[in-house]
């Protein structure tokens, strides 16, 4: 009979380890949900990234642009302060 015993107690001995590791696998820290998440916020942080890094390049070529070129100025001159160059009449037409 202790043979038999000592086989009960190490089956539940190795039952409750195998327990803890579906635990640690399913929901304690590295679970799978946790990992799932973090690519999840990788993917989107990704995305965030891209998105500001197309506008700092636009922003650098208009900031090229304005360094080397007098026309990109003349724009902005023009549009966004409403200047007028000399000898240059100023129509608006409202609708």
């Amino acid at each position: 009979m202790p043979a038999a015993y000592l086989m009960k107690w190490i089956n539940v001995i190795l039952i409750i380890l195998l327990a803890g590791l579906q635990y640690r696998l399913w929901v304690g820290e590295g679970s799978l949900a946790e990992v799932s998440r973090l690519h999840h916020s990788i993917e989107k942080q990704k995305a965030e990234n891209a998105k500001i890094h197309e506008r700092n390049a636009a922003l650098d070529a208009e900031v090229q642009d304005l360094k080397q070129g007098v026309e990109a100025i003349e724009e902005r001159a023009r549009s966004e302060l409403g200047m007028v160059k000399k000898d240059e009449v100023f129509f608006q037409i409202v609708e």
